[in-house]
């Protein structure tokens, strides 16, 4: 049996460095897998308004918020949209949870975080995770979508 080298991560990194200075591995290990990122979302293209709904996209395990295919999501889902540093302003729908916003706006990671927490437990257990109650888009047609419409976002150009 092989093994696949996980890369070394510093200590308590995301209190010590900026999101500039982060390596890959450790941009990556950020991520709390809660799979809001991965939630359809829906803009009025009249008003600007966006509108978040309970259906994630097909490579997502409904029951563990995971991606099934994370390493290959690009080629299979072509509008998978990889969060980079040099964008994130762009991302004001990413959830105020999100440890990617919380550090861009300067706050620190929550408790419950995976990273701080040694698991992701707590955060299943505070409901910050969409395991077990969204629907794959496989399952939901284009003319269901409105009805699966769980919040509306506000109207904000970034974080800022």
């Amino acid at each position: 049996m092989s093994t696949v080298a996980v890369p070394e991560l510093r200590e308590r990194f995301w209190e010590r460095y900026s999101l500039e200075e982060m390596t890959d591995a450790e941009w990556e290990a950020l991520c709390d897998g809660c799979g809001q990122c991965c939630q359809i979302k829906l803009e009025d293209p009249d008003s600007g308004e966006r509108a978040i709904t309970d259906v994630v996209c097909r490579l997502m395990d409904t029951t563990t918020a995971r991606c099934s295919d994370y390493d290959n999501r690009f080629s299979r889902v072509p509008e998978c949209l990889q969060l980079s540093r040099d964008k994130l302003e762009e991302y004001s729908w990413l959830p105020n949870s999100c440890a990617y916003r919380r550090l861009y706006e300067h706050r620190a990671l929550a408790g419950w975080h995976p990273l701080r927490a040694g698991s992701d437990r707590r955060m299943r257990e505070k409901g910050i995770s969409v395991a077990g109650r969204v629907y794959s888009e496989a399952n939901v047609t284009d003319a269901q979508l409105d009805d699966h419409i769980i919040a509306i976002l506000p109207i904000a150009p970034s974080f800022r």
